[in-house]
């Protein structure tokens, strides 16, 4: 078994997880004895990272094959810049390295590097959740897939913000070494064993708490760590000392939902994650709470 080289471009301001995620999952891998090695270039000599630490570079590029893989980590970028730090010579590495059959990877804005070196134009990509308006009218024509954790397509590896680089590397993993390697350096990181790439960047539990109810806050405590119980509205109420209408009044002034409405949303999720693994829909329902699969089957219809 030959080792896969991994080639990590940095940039300036790139955020630390979004290279030292995947890193240590190659890393891991090639500890476990799956042939993996690590290179870390740049267009100067050192880096300094958006967390403030610096990092030295290789000064050459390494001869990569078509089985070796090239990766653009994010940087910090709220809004996009104006032109992406990448130079020409990069950008043309990338296309004589996909060209040649060789995958291509980002994450977070990364995407960035990779639409300006040509890369996504007619094909599917993801990024950050805060990019994605930006960078479809960048990119007019790429196929921007919003709200998933990484899209493939024909080498072309794209990955949403920040820890979904892990996801992306584990699932690199199983392409190339099997699904039963990737399951070992994700159990030897301590990690999620690997997400599907069209879950979802945010879960129920992130995007319903933007609000500033200390009351809500609470009962979403409650929630999230007892969404397959039944949870009667009084005993929620009582946790929180107030009565069951000024309970549900204030939760939905928060959240938009009513303390059913959300419980039922981190079901759902967790379902879909349970199906994506190969759970059946009876089985999943049972592991979320639900007493059969009519009510998973009516919720999944909705959405």
């Amino acid at each position: 078994m030959g080792s896969i080289r991994v080639v990590f471009v940095l940039v300036p301001k790139l955020h630390l997880l979004d290279l030292a995620g995947p890193a240590q999952v190659f890393s891991t891998a090639e500890t476990l004895g799956y042939g993996y090695e690590l290179t870390y270039v740049a267009e100067a000599d050192e880096v300094m990272t958006a967390q403030g630490v610096p990092l030295k570079t290789q000064p050459e590029w390494p001869e990569l094959g078509p089985d070796d893989l090239i990766v653009v980590p994010g940087w910090r970028s709220p809004r996009l810049l104006p032109v992406p730090p990448i130079g020409p010579e990069t950008r043309q590495r990338l296309r004589d390295h996909h060209a040649a059959g060789g995958s291509v990877a980002s994450v977070c804005s990364g995407a960035d590097a990779l639409g300006a070196a040509g890369l996504l134009d007619g094909r599917r990509y993801t990024t950050h959740h805060d990019l994605t308006e930006m960078m479809a009218a960048r990119y007019p024509r790429a196929t921007i897939v919003r709200d998933v954790l990484y899209v493939v397509d024909d080498r072309v590896i794209t990955s949403a913000g920040i820890a979904s680089g892990i996801d992306l590397a584990l699932h690199l993993v199983a392409g190339a070494r099997g699904a039963e390697a990737a399951a070992r350096v994700a159990r030897e990181m301590v990690v999620y064993a690997r997400r599907n790439g069209d879950e979802l960047q945010e879960s129920a539990m992130l995007r319903h708490r933007g609000h500033l109810s200390d009351l809500a806050h609470r009962v979403q405590d409650v929630i999230d760590a007892r969404y397959a119980d039944r949870l009667l509205l009084s005993d929620l109420a009582d946790q929180v000392c107030v009565s069951e209408r000024t309970l549900t009044r204030m939760f939905t002034t928060a959240t938009g939902l009513t303390p059913l409405r959300y419980q039922q949303l981190l079901r759902l999720e967790r379902a879909e994650h349970l199906i994506g693994h190969g759970s059946t829909i009876e089985a999943a329902a049972r592991a979320v709470g639900f007493e059969d699969a009519r009510m998973l089957r009516r919720l999944r219809s909705r959405t």
